[in-house]
């Protein structure tokens, strides 16, 4: 539509949209499991709804049936609320849906467990029938024994267990016992530490052996952790709260793993420590169990296979935990694996199959110096070729030594790759699947598997379930909704390192139209894909391209999909390196189209993404003339250990560190005068109750810049975290951020 007024454009109804979908999450299916007849799931009744309901297809009759509705558990107060414990595990694990957000079930698939505002319910799969278990109080992540028989959960930082009906779902429960007790205050059992779930993407803390003789439980001692206060200056009259943070260069919580046996009595159980032995791991990474390649085999005792990582992350070990006697040694190294930056934390690694030799077979995504290339490992070979970038494992059949991966050739694109595994021979049989411009996930069991695939040409995200040999056996319906708009993602690289680029066009925009001011859309940072073949991943900033601007993705050095070195070229210095691509990829794009106004660009970001805003318009005002900084991390020193020393070192490093999280941070930038440079319109936007990037970080940002007289904007969100899932603040920020960019980067005849 060439001549259209773009300010009578209606800008209004995709902000609401986006605000009341949560994203476009609601709706959609969740939380996908498979048994061996069924394949479980959790979703809401519409694109507006955020309560969840559980839900089940049968494989044979790819039927769909609803087997709880949040709005008719049994016995579910009206005031219920979720405990503190579970506030935080979601905002941890970036939880914005309500009623039923997860659920366990057993090995069998008829046993089923799941807790909704803190009441605790069991499921009979075969019969539908619901009943609430017993709790001392409000409960967190219940999680059933494989064999059905327990349940064990966490109420009020101590883990219980309770005895579920052995003989049909009407029976009655025995009351919990308590298996761990938390005595002192800054103590927990079987939740996840705060570097494990935001940091490790680990969420649970405590595990059941196969045989569900017993639990490996998490113990997290807070003490040792710094205690920062957050408060709402909106409420002065409440106090602030105490919140341990383990900042960079600080103390982290310690951490074990314990092994608790259960009986059927009464009794509290035996807690027997495990001593790992390994000096100098901090971290505890991920913990699964020990899978064995045959079920006759008599002599494989229930194990886990734990990995823990030492305080830089340059090595990762990975220990057998035994758990048939406590006299013999419950622990043994199965494997050490150093990187002389980092070892990755990749998803369903490392892994290992147990056939009864002296030491598991370990399964795992490592690098390929040669290569430059993370491969599938097995059996000290390579299972998968060179190039092909493996980015996680989502299933190993340890009875059918087959196992199915996510991988790349192309950055943008994700598929499934199969790996057969020849005990006979050592020899790896690989097969990969059809390769399309789309970005698949997985869930695998068996010969099931339930893909989730986007495509650039539309928003939709298809579910099929498909069985042997690929056979489709149906299709998982969703009710999310579409965005109320055309996206046109052109995906593309551009420039000398051939960065991965979105470019996004107003949809009645033409050769020889106006010329468009730009906005970047970027993250930027580590461990982070913005470039996908996902039409939906590009919807807001669509919307934005439609007001009337060319809008740019690029994802940088440090972002996945492109293989280790890529990836390790951030380490020591998160600034340049990322800056340096976003400059790269906006002259480039501004090189083949002229009508692209590269004297009006504007960035915009949030968490890392903010921190890249605010850097392009403080070091590269040259360049960037407006920015929007959503919870920006302003110092590194500031922020959580884990993350910051991964790619910076500790900042007490004799090495320099002080001087290498000077050169990444954004305080020195602000408190230079401005100079000859000109000072760039800064619109930094904060959550005041953000217990991640915390408001200290704009707080200070702020001070330095008023402090070097440089003008800026503060907006603070009282009450809200490191998400902004609230309709009405989710939705106005996005009218906030337009009218930003339309005052500073239109023409003044076009601003309104």
């Amino acid at each position: 539509m060439p001549g259209t007024d773009i300010d009578s454009l209606q800008p209004f109804a995709y902000p609401r949209q986006r605000a009341v979908t949560r994203g476009f999450q609601l709706g959609r299916p969740r939380r996908i499991t498979i048994t061996a007849d069924q394949v479980l799931f959790l979703r809401s009744d519409s694109g507006t709804d955020p309560l969840g309901n559980l839900w089940a297809v049968d494989l044979t009759a790819g039927t769909e049936r609803c087997l709880a509705r949040t709005d008719a558990l049994p016995g579910l107060p009206d005031n219920a609320e979720l405990p503190a414990a579970e506030l935080a595990r979601r905002e941890r694990m970036r939880e914005v849906t309500g009623g039923i957000t997860a659920f366990d079930v057993d090995e069998a698939g008829d046993r089923l467990v799941f807790a909704t505002n803190g009441v605790p319910y069991y499921l009979q799969v075969s019969s539908g029938h619901v009943q609430q278990l017993p709790s001392p109080g409000p409960v967190v992540d219940p999680r059933i024994d494989p064999t059905g028989r327990y349940v064990a959960y966490v109420c009020d930082r101590s883990l219980w267990c309770v005895l579920l009906p052995t003989t049909d779902a009407t029976g009655e429960s025995v009351q919990p016992r308590l298996l761990c007790p938390a005595v002192m205050p800054e103590e927990s059992w079987g939740l996840a530490d705060f570097i494990g779930a935001e940091e490790l993407d680990r969420s649970r803390g405590f595990w059941w052996a196969t045989d569900g003789s017993g639990l490996l439980v998490e113990h997290v001692d807070n003490a040792p952790v710094d205690v920062l206060w957050i408060s709402d200056p909106a409420q002065p009259d409440q106090e602030p709260q105490p919140h341990r943070y383990p900042a960079a260069g600080t103390a982290n919580a310690q951490v074990q793993l314990w092994w608790v046996p259960v009986r059927d009595s009464h009794d509290c159980a035996t807690l027997i420590d495990l001593p790992l032995g390994v000096d100098g791991y901090e971290y505890l990474a991920s913990v699964d169990t020990v899978l064995t390649a045959t079920q006759e085999t008599a002599d494989i005792r229930p194990s886990f296979l734990i990995t823990l990582f030492s305080r830089d992350q340059r090595q990762r070990a990975t220990v057998q935990v035994l758990t048939s006697t406590i006299d013999a040694k419950l622990w043994r190294v199965v494997d050490v694996v150093e990187d002389e930056r980092w070892v990755d934390v990749l998803p369903g690694v490392p892994a290992a199959i147990d056939r009864g030799t002296p030491l598991p077979e370990l399964i795992d995504i490592r690098i390929d110096p040669a290569t430059d290339t993370y491969r599938l490992h097995w059996a000290d070979a390579w299972c998968t070729p060179p190039g092909l970038q493996i980015r996680a494992v989502v299933d190993i059949d340890a009875a059918a030594g087959l196992i199915t991966a996510l991988a790349s050739r192309e950055p943008q694109e994700q598929h499934l790759i199969q790996v057969e595994l020849n005990a006979a021979t050592t020899e790896p049989i690989f097969s990969e699947g059809p390769i399309s411009d789309q970005w698949l996930s997985a869930v695998v069991r068996g010969g099931t598997q339930v893909t989730s695939a986007s495509r650039l040409g539309d928003a939709v995200v298809q579910i099929m379930i498909h069985g042997e040999d690929g056979h489709p056996l149906g299709q998982i319906k969703s009710f999310a909704q579409q965005p109320s708009l055309q996206i046109r993602p052109n995906l593309r690289r551009v420039g000398a390192r051939a960065l991965p680029t979105c470019l996004l066009l107003p949809s009645w925009w033409e050769a020889g139209g106006p010329q468009l001011p730009v906005i970047c859309s970027p993250y930027g940072g580590p461990h982070a894909q913005r470039v996908i073949a996902a039409a939906g991943a590009y919807s807001t900033e669509q919307w934005l391209a439609d007001q009337g601007f060319a809008v740019l993705v690029t994802d940088g050095r440090g972002t996945p999909g492109l293989g280790p070195t890529w990836e390790r070229a951030v380490y020591l210095d998160l600034a340049e390196p990322v800056l340096t691509d976003q400059v790269d990829a906006l002259q480039s794009i501004g090189a083949e189209h002229p009508a692209f106004d590269l004297t009006r660009v504007g960035i915009r970001g949030w968490s890392f993404g903010g921190y890249l805003a605010a850097l392009a318009v403080l070091a590269r005002p040259d360049v960037f003339h407006a920015a929007v900084a959503g919870a920006p991390v302003t110092d590194w020193r500031w922020y959580d250990t884990a993350y910051t020393e991964r790619y910076l070192k500790d900042p007490g490093d004799p090495e320099s560190g002080e001087q290498i999280y000077e050169r990444s941070s954004l305080i020195p930038l602000a408190s230079s005068p401005a100079g000859d440079q000109p000072n760039r319109p800064l619109l930094i936007i904060h959550g005041l109750a953000d217990d991640n990037v915390l408001a200290k970080h704009t707080l200070q940002l702020s001070a330095a810049l008023l402090a070097a007289g440089r003008a800026h904007q503060v907006l603070p969100l009282c009450g809200v975290t490191h998400m902004t899932p609230q309709e009405v603040i989710a939705e106005n920020l996005l009218l906030l951020e337009l009218q930003f960019f339309s005052e500073h980067l239109r023409p003044a005849a076009q601003a309104g």
